[in-house]
């Protein structure tokens, strides 16, 4: 039967598509059309006349009014049809689809950029002579851990940032190394691992980031033994391997600088760090060539008269520069070939050369101790440099201020300047604790010439709270967490924000990170018409309790760069 029709159906609309046609060409056209005309209007006919069969096709169902409905039904396509769907049988009609209702979109949750004053709190911890950590060279490992763990805990209450470990101190290892033994100032004996074992700077990375604390490990690149130093070497230390470039100078023991043996060993430890452990930052401090011994010439001779014998012409001096210059170039660009984002800081002696700063008088590194950071800066071969201005604010001979000006001055690249500051002087006396609020804020001043923070030696006066000067920072300084200033030359592009933001109640959450690019959270809140950081959560944290008020959470990765902030409103 439906054959039938159908075939009844071709044969009356072909009827009337000749009609049409004959029509056509006797009104349109005056003459017989060319052939393409033809095709395209038999074409034109043709699309319409299939149409017409597919939809006179089908046979009137009483039971099915024709309404939009149902007219609905009848257009959606049916997958399982070939060519032409098949209508609904007459005794069993077809339902009508109900197409569910979409799901509530997800709340809408507006975005904005949001920022603080980042900036740059470290401590020193140095090892050696066990001044800060750890206190003792016979502690256990339980001890050792908690010792450090009440630093990092200390320097999150004071609002500090990045901690400096000295990890190697005179050519051994606070960590695991296949290069260098086992630290004496740590067990006691060079070479004698932990027990049981634990690996130091493994431990302190974790607890550092669990807090939002860089870690900066600090390298002395040459020194071998310090005076009354009572550890024998271990078979694997550098001044045991290359005895012949190990020079008694004085009470110390020194490696030469200009023995490229020694070179590379200074070179491969640090990049060993550098590849083996999650650090923030490579920081090596002012030793370099020895600080010079009245009436002691350091005994290099037979290296110089190596070099000069190859074809080198230039003078001791320039020479011992040029030692030094060649490997501050080489661990820079080892550390940017190998980790970009790793930061190499030095901290030098704070004065270049007398002079050179108005009514500055001091040793000159540049001669004494053949240090050229002026050449460092004017290469950018540093992304920080931290000169110790060890020295108050008032006397001229060595002034705080002019001497971070010069320093702040003589930076082509605008790497960041963080000053060091003496803070183991705090004597109550002719070094208060207005000294060094006053030496912070000279140095936030000039934040306009990358002046962009400090780092105090040592850790040991916080932990003492020497004075009271914990509660003056807290209260004065540091009264709300900061992140470290941002490196643009290293990575400008901050990460995507926070995601799966909700808040119920009070209770605030979020995703974690599953991209390995935060290193952080931090949050703000409103206060008027103004944006103030009010806290910094480690990546691992996916909640937050909040009081009333209007908040942005924001994502930061490693070079705190921060992301748009994630806007709520609690009530």
């Amino acid at each position: 039967m439906r054959l039938t029709r159908l075939f009844r159906v071709i044969f009356r609309l072909f009827q009337q598509l000749w009609s049409i046609y004959q029509h056509s060409l006797q009104t349109v056209f005056r003459k017989r059309p060319s052939f393409a005309a033809q095709f395209a209007i038999w074409g034109c006919l043709l699309l319409l006349a299939t149409s017409a069969t597919r939809a006179f096709a089908y046979e009137p169902t009483a039971s099915v009014p024709f309404t939009p409905e149902t007219a609905t039904q009848i257009a959606r396509p049916n997958p399982a049809s070939v060519p032409f769907p098949a209508p609904p049988p007459m005794e069993q009609p077809e339902e009508p689809v109900v197409t569910p209702a979409p799901a509530p979109a997800a709340q809408f949750l507006p975005k904005i950029g949001v920022n603080h004053q980042h900036e740059f709190r470290g401590a020193w911890v140095a090892s050696v002579v066990n001044i800060d950590w750890p206190s003792r060279s016979d502690l256990s490992v339980s001890q050792q851990q908690a010792e450090l763990i009440n630093i990092l805990d200390r320097m999150q209450e004071l609002n500090l940032n990045a901690l400096i470990l000295q990890i190697r101190p005179n050519g051994d290892a606070l960590y695991a190394s296949e290069i260098e033994p086992w630290s004496g100032w740590l067990t006691g004996t060079q070479g004698k691992a932990p027990n049981p074992y634990y690996d130091p700077l493994e431990f302190a990375i974790a607890e550092s980031h669990k807090r939002n604390i860089e870690l900066h490990a600090w390298f002395n690149p040459y020194r071998a033994k310090m005076g009354g130093e009572k550890y024998p070497y271990g078979p694997n230390h550098m001044a045991a391997q290359y005895p012949q470039y190990a020079y008694q100078y004085g009470d110390l023991i020194w490696m030469d600088p200009g023995a490229k043996p020694v070179q590379d060993r200074v070179y491969n430890v640090i990049m060993d760090v550098v590849r083996r452990y999650d650090v923030d930052g490579i920081h090596l401090d002012d030793y370099f060539y020895p600080y010079p011994k009245e009436g002691i010439q350091f005994p290099d001779s037979q290296t110089y008269n190596a070099y000069r014998q190859a074809g080198g012409t230039l003078s001791v001096s320039d020479w011992r520069r040029q030692n030094v210059n060649q490997v501050i170039e080489r661990i820079w660009k080892g550390i940017k070939t190998e980790k970009p984002s790793v930061k190499f800081g030095i901290s030098p002696f704070g004065i270049y050369r007398p002079g050179k700063a108005p009514g500055i008088v001091g040793m000159d590194q540049y001669e004494a101790i053949y240090a050229d950071v002026k050449l460092w800066l004017e290469k950018g071969w540093v992304d920080y440099l931290a000169p110790q201005l060890y020295w108050r604010i008032d006397p001229p001979q060595q002034s705080y201020p002019v001497l971070l000006q010069w320093w702040s001055d003589h930076n082509p690249f605008r790497r960041h300047i963080y000053a060091g500051n003496y803070l183991s002087k705090l004597d109550g006396s002719s070094w208060p604790i207005s000294e060094f609020e006053r030496q912070v804020e000279i140095s936030r001043a000039s934040a306009d010439k990358l002046s962009l923070g400090n780092i105090f030696f040592s850790m040991k006066v916080f932990k003492e709270n020497r004075l009271g000067v914990n509660d003056r920072f807290r209260t004065k300084l540091y009264t709300t967490p900061a992140l470290a200033p941002t490196m643009p030359w290293l990575d400008a592009t901050p990460p995507q924000s926070p995601t799966g933001v909700s808040l119920n109640g009070r209770n605030l959450t979020w995703n974690r990170d599953s991209s390995n690019e935060v290193r952080s959270w931090t949050l703000y809140q409103q206060v008027g018409n103004n944006w103030q950081l009010k806290q910094i959560f480690n990546a691992q944290t996916t909640s937050a309790n909040l009081a009333p008020g209007t908040y942005a959470l924001c994502a930061a990765d490693r070079l705190a760069n921060e992301s748009a902030g994630v806007v709520v409103s609690v009530r």
